[in-house]
């Protein structure tokens, strides 16, 4: 079983920073690519920040410069830095990861942490 455990979710005023962390346990042979998800009310969710295996970053337009992913591979955690907050990035944000598991890749996902921005 994989479990993706998320945290640093909070609140937080606009102009602030914050810095989620997702831990992957369970019996992982390996990680491929990570990646951050968000998801605010009545809204479909939507990819914010990818690192793959390889450490190369993509970052949905909206966040560009405000945020940065990265990842520890020695601790099998993803982080996602969050500076110059706005209150448009109130959502939940999801942790994602491509995992070996057995003898296949599949895609596991985290329960979520709130992050609400108030203006």
């Amino acid at each position: 079983q994989v479990q993706l455990v998320e945290s640093g979710g909070g609140l937080v005023q606009a102009g602030g920073s914050l810095r989620l962390s997702c831990a992957v346990s369970g019996s992982i042979v390996g990680i491929g690519s990570m990646a951050w998800y968000r998801q605010a009310p009545g809204k479909e969710r939507e990819r914010v920040a990818l690192i793959t295996a390889g450490g190369s970053t993509s970052y949905e337009d909206s966040v560009k410069g405000r945020f940065t992913i990265s990842r520890d591979n020695a601790k099998n955690t993803v982080y996602l830095q969050m500076h110059s907050l706005k209150p448009e990035d109130t959502a939940v944000y999801y942790c994602n990861a491509d995992a070996w598991v057995g003898r296949a890749w599949s895609n596991y996902w985290g329960q979520g942490t709130q992050v609400t921005v108030s203006s």
